[in-house]
């Protein structure tokens, strides 16, 4: 069932830890341990740092061109062998399948765009005030690069730091996440066998702490990439400091949707009722807390609980499932404590707010209503099947109530008012804003967050501006 043969890349090989040590992988469908991930010891990581620096000084003199042509090999493969990559994809994370094809279709067309804006990495000339100046702004590469990828887009996430770092003419080591080992290798093999030379792509497994620590204490890499939670962000970006490498931090949310009495609420909720289980809910943008005006509110809590109730779940490989399961056991744990929390503090469970009784990491799509402001599932993202309401009277109000975590990735806003719309947009502390919709990311625009959701963007020209730096030369004729 799983086929992806699992192998660490460094310096161009394909290989098992060299001290033997593995971690167990499970599909979260079953629960079943279905392969083991092979460990990067210290001197593993060590070949692949030093690689990392000497392949560097090969790429980053490559032409653009050249490095378009390989990227672009590598966004063929990739979109060629979609559908097996997919199946890898679903079997270890559980999402539907559908959701992987498409997540893999992502990657083959952001590392085409990343491709493409390589060769854009221009400089300019700045007007000297002296006319025998010349004064000009190089872009040139940071320098090699670490990245640190999330197991909830197990393809994405990895491929958008080694096609942005690929495309400026960096070098990257990428320690994808445990539980998703298998879409990280199969991303890899289409990029190493595209022509990327060795060493500049290094891919190592493992226990996240030791790894981060090492790799981010060696003066080789100049720049750390991290798709993860706030905490580890933090965590992260204090070991950089150390050495002042340059961050991207992609971390977590908790997004508020507001749909105002005048929003077209059927295609609101179509639209929310998507969002809201994809992936079980397990996405850093998934709408989170749901801020509904009090004339539609009645309406928009049933018609919620009717669309949820319908969400098909089951194994992500099964014709017709719409949710899988969740990645581990201990996420259906928490998902009993927001809802034990938030009943506890007044807010009526609608629907589900129980594991599924099945093998694997199953829980009810879950509805809670009137969920007060000072419940925990409020304050700390759920990252799973729960959807939690409640009322708004002004625009005043659902504002300030949106604005009040420290978080600011993803917000959504359902309208038919062009006024109210803009305000909205204005107003809002997130990095991303939908407006009637919650497509929030495609290859070409900037990616990321504010305040504790992070800083820097991945994909759009930001994404690849993340792994350039600018050399400044002024030359006076003698």
């Amino acid at each position: 069932m799983y086929s992806e043969k699992l192998e660490m890349l460094i310096d161009g090989q394909w290989v098992q830890g060299s001290e033997g040590d593995v971690l167990p992988l499970f599909n979260p469908a079953y629960g079943q341990e279905i392969a083991s991930v092979p460990c990067a010891s210290k001197q593993d990581l060590d070949r692949a740092l030093d690689s990392s620096a000497r392949a560097f000084q090969i790429w980053k003199k490559k032409p653009a061109a050249d490095r378009w042509e390989i990227l672009s090999k590598a966004a063929d493969l990739i979109e060629n062998r979609k559908a097996e990559i997919a199946r890898t994809l679903t079997i270890e994370n559980g999402k539907a399948l559908a959701e992987a094809m498409g997540e893999v279709q992502f990657c083959a067309d952001a590392t085409r765009w990343y491709a493409e804006e390589g060769k854009r990495a221009y400089g300019r000339i700045i007007p000297a005030r002296s006319i025998d100046v010349r004064q000009m702004a190089f872009k040139e590469p940071v320098g090699p690069a670490l990245g640190f990828a999330a197991w909830n887009f197990p393809a994405g996430n990895v491929t958008l730091k080694i096609a942005a770092a690929l495309a400026a003419g960096c070098t990257i080591i990428v320690k994808p996440s445990d539980e998703t080992p298998g879409t990280a290798v199969a991303i890899g093999r289409c990029f190493q066998e595209a022509g990327v030379p060795a060493g500049a792509l290094n891919i190592v497994f493992g226990p996240p702490a030791p790894i981060s620590e090492h790799l981010i204490a060696s003066r080789i890499p100049k720049k750390v990439s991290l798709t993860g939670s706030t905490p580890v962000g933090k965590l992260l970006q204090r070991l950089a400091s150390e050495t002042l490498k340059r961050c991207t931090m992609e971390l977590g949310g908790h997004a508020p949707v507001i749909v105002f009495d005048d929003a077209d609420l059927d295609k609101a909720l179509d639209v929310l009722i998507a969002a809201k289980y994809r992936n079980a809910g397990q996405v850093c943008t998934s709408p989170t807390r749901f801020y509904i005006h009090q004339n539609v509110y009645e309406r928009f809590v049933a018609g919620f609980v009717e669309r949820s109730r319908k969400i098909v779940v089951g194994d992500g490989l099964a014709q017709g499932t719409q949710m899988g399961p969740l990645i581990t056991e201990r996420r259906l744990d928490m998902m009993d404590g927001f809802v034990r929390d938030a009943v506890s503090k007044g807010a009526s469970l609608a629907l589900g707010g129980e594991r599924l009784d099945r093998k694997g990491y199953f829980y009810a799509p879950t509805v809670l209503r009137d969920v007060p402001d000072d419940a925990k599932v409020m304050n700390e993202e759920p990252f799973g099947p729960l959807a939690q309401i409640a009322p708004f009277a002004s625009i005043d109000e659902v504002t300030e109530r949106a604005n009040s975590l420290p978080f600011g990735l993803a917000a959504y806003v359902f309208t038919r008012s062009g006024s109210t719309a803009a305000a909205m947009s204005e107003a809002l502390e997130a990095g991303v804003v939908g407006i009637n919709h919650t497509a929030v990311h495609e290859p070409e625009t900037p990616f990321g967050g504010v305040n504790e959701s992070g800083y820097g963007a991945e994909s759009g020209v930001e994404g690849l501006e993340a792994y350039l730096r600018t050399k400044f030369v002024t030359d006076k004729r003698v």
